[in-house]
């Protein structure tokens, strides 16, 4: 968003000025990295700039922001030593597939930062301090305003994640009205449109690897790949891994890349464990329904895109079957994630529901 979308926009206090910068955030996509927002403000409230991350590999929230700031727009007539940056989460101070945020906001001229969260583990922490030594008052907000412009809850499931050593999952359900992912006769290309598919890889396009039952291999022999709108593969690709115990078949399409993994287990903590030498930060569950259904009973995924056609097939395979959950407190319950798209979009003909877990 560039500043000259804020003409005329102000905040009263660090609570609405936090609340501008989850909103922000919530543009981004899930996965790898956490979700984070930054805009910057006059000394008389006036939002001059703004900035999200948009996924792994681009500049982060405040740099963007700070891009706008510099740009040829209202905000170059304003002392950066009068303004300040308002960030969702601790700057960060390291290199990874971007330089340090730090020295972009020591470069810009801001002597004031505020932030919600701290940056919660390992090397990706020390922005606060880093600022600091350099002479800028940096604060993190009240936990108070932080909780009720919602920045806390921002980032749960991430951070849950990465607090447990294991990446960010995702998972993909496509169904029918009536909740069946197959016909009786079990065909099942397509129940969902052209567009639903689309996003489907362009989620695929961000993840590391995708992960699939033996069941699907055998039934659909999908390829894992994922695709342009032209139907081209992209560059970069991410790794199929295939769950279960019977033998992928030596002509199965996904063996036709550069590599694959076989994990010989239903259990998902024994595919994290074999995945973990990747160090993947964000992988996709693109599994039948024993395989979803195991890894959303075992409490391992973050996040479910669900794309909901209209059409009722009366019967066949349900999506999901978690035989453990027998009475109705003991439901999973999830909640509609705002972030990307929305919680509720339209893809054509059919609907996409994105959830965040509990």
């Amino acid at each position: 968003m560039s500043a000259f979308e804020f003409d005329g926009t102000t905040v009263a206090g660090p609570e609405e000025a936090l609340a501008l910068a989850v909103a922000q955030a919530l543009r981004g996509i899930r996965g790898a990295n956490p979700l984070v927002g930054a805009i910057i403000t006059a000394s008389d409230g006036r939002v001059l700039a703004s900035g999200y991350h948009r996924g792994r590999g681009t500049a982060h929230a405040e740099v963007e922001a700070l891009a706008g700031f510099n740009g040829p727009n209202e905000s170059t007539r304003i002392n950066p030593a009068d303004a300040t940056l308002w960030i969702t989460l601790e700057p960060c101070d390291h290199t990874g597939t971007t330089g340090p945020c730090t020295e972009a906001i020591l470069a810009s001229g801001i002597r004031r930062v505020r932030y919600a969260v701290a940056d919660p583990t390992g090397p990706d922490g020390g922005g606060a301090a880093r600022l600091r030594s350099a002479g800028l008052d940096v604060q993190q907000v009240d936990a108070g305003q932080v909780r009720r412009a919602g920045a806390d809850d921002l980032n749960r499931r991430w951070t849950l994640a990465r607090d447990s050593g294991r990446p960010f999952v995702t998972a993909h359900l496509a169904q029918s009205l009536d909740g069946r992912v197959a016909a009786a006769d079990g065909t099942s290309q397509w129940i969902t449109g052209p567009e639903s598919r689309r996003h489907a890889h362009r989620v695929r396009s961000r993840v590391d690897a995708i992960i699939v039952g033996t069941g699907t291999v055998l039934a659909d022999d999908p390829r894992l790949t994922a695709r342009d709108e032209d139907g081209h593969d992209l560059p970069l690709q991410p790794v199929p891994v295939v769950q279960g115990r019977r033998a992928v078949p030596a002509g199965a399409a996904l063996r036709g890349g550069a590599s694959w993994l076989h994990v010989e287990s239903h259990d998902p903590q024994v595919v994290l464990d074999q995945l973990t030498a990747g160090d993947p930060g964000h992988v996709l569950i693109e599994g039948g329904p024993t395989v979803l259904s195991a890894w959303m009973g075992a409490g391992l995924v973050d996040e479910l895109f669900l794309y909901q056609a209209p059409l009722v097939l009366g019967s066949g395979p349900t999506g999901l079957d978690l035989p453990q959950l027998t009475t109705l407190p003991h439901a999973l319950r999830l909640t509609l994630d705002a972030a990307e798209n929305g919680a509720i979009s339209r893809l054509g003909d059919d609907v996409l529901l994105h959830y965040a877990a509990p």
